[in-house]
C-alpha cells in the first residue's frame, strides 16, 4: 500500500470516539467573535462598523491583496464592535462582533438540499467564485484557495490531489463530510479539476477510513466521475502535503521556494472540495465547518457542524463539559494542535477539531537530556536533524538554521513525539523556522527596494 519514502511515526488514531457520530447542527450562539485573519497572508480588511446591520454570508472583510482572503458573517444581527479580542493563545487580533438577531441570509444563497452537478462556469471564473467566498485550506493550512488554483507561468497542473487522509489522530471532521456528504464533495472535486484543467484527479485516503473509502468508490462508479480513489497505507504525516504527493505520484516537491505545483501537483483538502461546491454551485460562501469535538474523557464526543465565530467553549459544552483536575484544550489534535489559554476564542476557517487531555496527559513529559539516538533524524519526514535545530534555536543561530533547511519543517511533531528525552523539539523549531523566515522576506523585500 502506497505511503511516503522517509520518515513519519504511528501514533494510536484514537479515532474510536468520534468517528461513527453523525454530523449535528450546532446551536446558534449568541454573540459570535470574527477574526480578520483565518487565512496564510495579510489579514482581511473590515467592510463594516459597529452599529451596521448584516445578512448571514454578507461581505464584511475584504482580502487584501493576492494572498488574503474575504470573511463573510456567519449570522445576522447588528455589528456591536470592531476591535482587538484574545485568541485562543491569549493574543489579541483584529475581530469583528456581532450579536446574532434571527437568521437572515443573503437572497442569492441557495440553501435547499439540491444537489447541483452541471458546472458550465470556465475555470477562471470558478476561481473568482473561489475568491469572492473566501474559501482557503480547511485541513489546517488555511492558504487561500483560489492562490493554490491560479497556476503560476510556466507551470502545468497534471495532477489534483484530494486530502482525504486525516492523519491528525482523534479528529474526524473529514472522515463524516466523506461519508455524509460524499457527492457533494466530489462534485467540489470536479469543478476544482476544470479551474485546474488537470489529467488526473486522486482522492488520498488512509485505509483506516474503510467506509469512507467505499461510500466514494460507491458514488464515483454509480455517477460516472473521472476521479480515483487512492487508499493510503496508515503512516502519519500521510496528510503532509509533500508526503500525499510522494505517495500519490512518486514525485519529490524539492526544497523552498519549491511548490507542489513545481512537480505538477496541487494538493487540496476534501473538506474544502465540499465548500468550493457550496461556493461555486450554492452561492454560498465559507460561513461554517464541521469541527469534531474530542477526548478520551469527553461524555459526548461530536462532530459539529459550527458556525466561523462560535466560541469554542460552547463545543466543549455539547461534548460534556471539562472534568474537574488538570485539563488542556487544543485547538486540533495532539501532533499539529496548539493548546489554548482561552476557550472563549471562536471557530475559524482551519479549526478542525478540539481535542481535550486531563490528567497526566495534560501535561509534557519531564526533559531530561539528549543521549543522540537520533531517533528524531530517523522519524523526521523532511530528512532534517531537529537534534542540531533545538540546538540552533537555542542558540539563536538563525543563519545556521537556514542552512540546514529549517524552512522545510512540515511542524508535523514526528521529532517531539519520538524523543525518548522528552525535549520540546517542535516548540524550538517552530520558533526558528519563524524567525529565519521572517529575516528572508526581510532579505527578499530589501534586495527588491534596491531594484
Amino acid at each position: 500500500m502506497k505511503t511516503f519514502p522517509i520518515g513519519g511515526v504511528h501514533p494510536s488514531d484514537n479515532k474510536c470516539w468520534s468517528k461513527d457520530k453523525a454530523i449535528e447542527v450546532l446551536e446558534l450562539p449568541d454573540v459570535v467573535n470574527i477574526p480578520l485573519a483565518q487565512h496564510i497572508g495579510a489579514p482581511a480588511t473590515a467592510k463594516v462598523a459597529k452599529g451596521d446591520k448584516v445578512l448571514v454570508g454578507q461581505l464584511i472583510a475584504e482580502a487584501t491583496g493576492f494572498m488574503s482572503a474575504n470573511i463573510h458573517s456567519s449570522v445576522s444581527g447588528t455589528v456591536t464592535a470592531v476591535d482587538m479580542v484574545p485568541n485562543g493563545q491569549g493574543i489579541r487580533q483584529m475581530m469583528i462582533t456581532i450579536k446574532r438577531e434571527g437568521d437572515e441570509w443573503m437572497p442569492e444563497i441557495d440553501r435547499s438540499k439540491d444537489i447541483v452537478r452541471e458546472c458550465s462556469l470556465e475555470p477562471q471564473a470558478i476561481i473568482a467564485k473561489i475568491k469572492q467566498a473566501g474559501i482557503v485550506g480547511m485541513g489546517g493550512a488555511t492558504f487561500p484557495t483560489h492562490v493554490k488554483l491560479s497556476i503560476p507561468q510556466g507551470c502545468v497542473a497534471e495532477y489534483l490531489i484530494i486530502n482525504g487522509v486525516e492523519c491528525e489522530p482523534f479528529l474526524t471532521s473529514d472522515h463524516r463530510n466523506m461519508l455524509e456528504r460524499g457527492e457533494e464533495l466530489l462534485i467540489g472535486v470536479e469543478i476544482i479539476a476544470k479551474a485546474l484543467g488537470v489529467k488526473h484527479t486522486v482522492v488520498g485516503v488512509e485505509n483506516n477510513k474503510p467506509d469512507a473509502i467505499a461510500n466514494l468508490k460507491k458514488i464515483i462508479a454509480e455517477k460516472g466521475f473521472d476521479i480515483k480513489v487512492e487508499p493510503l497505507k496508515v503512516q502519519y504525516p500521510q496528510g503532509g502535503e509533500k508526503q500525499l504527493i510522494a505517495a500519490v505520484t512518486g514525485r519529490q516537491v524539492p526544497p523552498p521556494p519549491a511548490l507542489p505545483i513545481h512537480v505538477g501537483a496541487v494538493v487540496c483538502n476534501a473538506s474544502t472540495s465540499l465548500a468550493v461546491y457550496e461556493a461555486v454551485q450554492k452561492n454560498k460562501p465559507l460561513i461554517e465547518r464541521v469541527v469534531t469535538i474530542t477526548g478520551e474523557t469527553m461524555a459526548t464526543p461530536r462532530n459539529l457542524l459550527t458556525r466561523m465565530g462560535t466560541p469554542i467553549s460552547k463545543l466543549v459544552e455539547m461534548g460534556g463539559g471539562l472534568v474537574e483536575g488538570d485539563v488542556k484544550v487544543v485547538n486540533g489534535g495532539p501532533m499539529m494542535g496548539r493548546a489554548m489559554v482561552n476557550i472563549d476564542s471562536p471557530v475559524t476557517k482551519g479549526c478542525s477539531g478540539i481535542t481535550v487531555f486531563v490528567g497526566k496527559k495534560a501535561h509534557r513529559v519531564a526533559v531530561d537530556d539528549c543521549i543522540k539516538c537520533a531517533k528524531c533524524v530517523e522519524a523526521c519526514p523532511m530528512g532534517l536533524e531537529p537534534y542540531l535545530l533545538i540546538k540552533l534555536s537555542e542558540r539563536q543561530m538563525w543563519d545556521r538554521a537556514e542552512q540546514e533547511r529549517i524552512p522545510d519543517c512540515i511542524e508535523c511533531g514526528c521529532c517531539q513525539y519520538t524523543c525518548p528525552a522528552g525535549l520540546p523539539l517542535l516548540d524550538y523549531v517552530r520558533l526558528a523556522k519563524q524567525t529565519v523566515m521572517g529575516i528572508i522576506r526581510a532579505r527578499a523585500a530589501a534586495e527588491a527596494a534596491k531594484k
